[in-house]
C-alpha cells in the first residue's frame, strides 16, 4: 500500500483559487451564518452559566471571609441610654425599624 502521492503545488493553488471564487459569491451569507452561530453559542453559554448554582464548598469559603461586627455590651447599653434620653432620636429609630426604606 505504499503508493507515491505526488501533490503538485500549482494544481493545488488553482483548485484553491477556483473554490475561493465560488465561495466569494456567498461571502455575505457565510458571514451572517457565522455571526448567528457565534451569537447562538454566546446566548447558550450565558444561559448555562447563569443557571449554575454554587457548590456548598464555595458558599462556605465565601462565608469564612465575611467578618462579623462585634459590639460589646457597654456600647449597646450606651446607645440604648442615649436613645431613651432623646425623644426625636427614639421616634427616628422606631420609624426605621418599622420601615427602613421610607424616608
Amino acid at each position: 500500500m505504499s503508493k507515491d502521492i505526488k501533490i503538485d503545488v500549482k494544481q493545488f493553488s488553482t483548485i484553491i483559487r477556483t473554490v475561493l471564487k465560488k465561495l466569494q459569491r456567498y461571502s455575505s451569507f457565510l458571514f451572517i451564518i457565522a455571526m448567528l452561530l457565534t451569537y447562538s453559542f454566546l446566548v447558550f453559554r450565558i444561559s448555562t452559566l447563569s443557571q449554575a448554582d454554587p457548590s456548598d464548598e464555595a458558599v462556605t469559603e465565601q462565608l469564612k471571609t465575611i467578618k462579623r461586627l462585634k459590639i460589646d455590651q457597654n456600647s449597646i447599653d450606651k446607645i440604648q441610654q442615649l436613645e431613651d434620653q432623646n425623644i426625636g432620636v427614639q421616634s427616628l429609630f422606631e420609624d426605621a425599624r418599622d420601615n427602613p426604606f421610607q424616608n
